[in-house]
């Protein structure tokens, strides 16, 4: 299901793979989701706001609808939009990451960026029932040896 979801989600137009994120961060908790959804936004797709207890964060999202791997390039430019804007970022993708690109993410002295890939993002949107339906199926199975020992 998970290979059939992917296929759909890179199938979307652009600025509908946008609007997703938003309905999924809408759904995950955030607070006033807004898709930039305009050229020249420096690669910022979308912003919104995550409250935890007491605490507001910014946080800038960016979507990449790929078939393969986000290199540790695209964290670096995602990470020089985010510059003076926000301290926080999510980057969303229905790929995967190279491993370059999760240390990238993570590196010291450098503002951290939240990572979804394609495995995870299809978790989330059974989650959040986002799209995916889970069917129970229930199935009936006679014991014929049971009947034997009346």
């Amino acid at each position: 299901w998970k290979d059939q979801l992917l296929d759909v989600l890179r199938a979307l137009r652009p600025d509908a793979f946008e609007r997703l994120a938003q309905r999924l961060l809408r759904e995950a908790g955030f607070l006033k989701v807004e898709v930039t959804g305009r050229s020249g936004d420096g690669g910022i797709d979308g912003i919104g706001v995550l409250r935890v207890n007491l605490l507001s964060f910014q946080v800038l999202f960016q979507c990449k609808r790929y078939q393969g791997s986000v290199g540790s390039g695209a964290i670096r430019d995602f990470r020089d939009a985010m510059v003076g804007r926000s301290d926080k970022g999510l980057l969303i993708t229905t790929g995967t990451f190279t491993p370059d690109a999760k240390r990238e993410a993570t590196r010291d002295g450098a503002p951290a960026i939240d990572l979804i890939d394609g495995v995870q993002l299809c978790d989330l949107l059974k989650q959040l029932k986002l799209g995916v339906q889970t069917e129970m199926v229930e199935k009936m199975v006679v014991e014929s040896a049971w009947f034997d020992d009346l």
